[in-house]
């Protein structure tokens, strides 16, 4: 049975690292789903997020293979453990009255903000959890013009790092 995985991986950072990784996938026909990366407090290390879908066969094998890539400092699947994981979106859409009620009843708990307000147009600024992000964007689909998400990233919760 196919599941997603959110794979987080501690990579050298070093021009073309990112491309091995990512041919890793395309080499084999794995699809990424999403992938974030940025470098650590660590110059010489990036932390890269990448979020797959398959089976637990599938997904082992390309743990192992990526675990193989000589960039590849250590990797945890955070799908095997609690973890805490959020995703950033900008949506760009007209303005309506209704929508900037919608916006100020969500309140500061919901991690949504008006970042940019013009006579015609607004900024959103969400960030959340995808099934969260999903459910509002279709609540807006028809005012929205542009839309842009940064892609999962996630944090293992309690004890369990991804650290050297």
């Amino acid at each position: 049975m196919s599941r997603q995985h959110i794979i987080s991986i501690l990579l050298e950072n070093e021009a073309g690292a990112l491309s091995r990784v990512a041919g890793l996938f395309s080499a084999r026909a794995y699809n990424i789903e999403s992938l974030t990366v940025a470098p650590t407090l660590d110059a010489t290390l990036s932390r890269l997020t990448l979020v797959t879908v398959g089976s637990e066969e599938t997904v082992d094998q390309i743990k192992k293979q990526l675990d193989k890539l000589v960039d590849v400092v250590k990797l945890i699947d955070l799908s095997e453990s609690f973890s805490l994981e959020r995703e950033l979106v900008l949506i760009k859409v007209k303005k309506t009255e209704a929508l900037v009620q919608k916006v100020e009843s969500l309140g500061t708990d919901a991690l949504v903000s008006i970042t940019d307000e013009t006579d015609d147009y607004l900024i959103i600024e969400l960030s959340g959890e995808k099934a969260w992000l999903d459910d509002f964007l279709l609540a807006v689909e028809s005012d929205v013009i542009e839309v842009v998400r940064t892609g999962v990233i996630g944090l293992s919760r309690g004890e369990r790092a991804l650290t050297l």
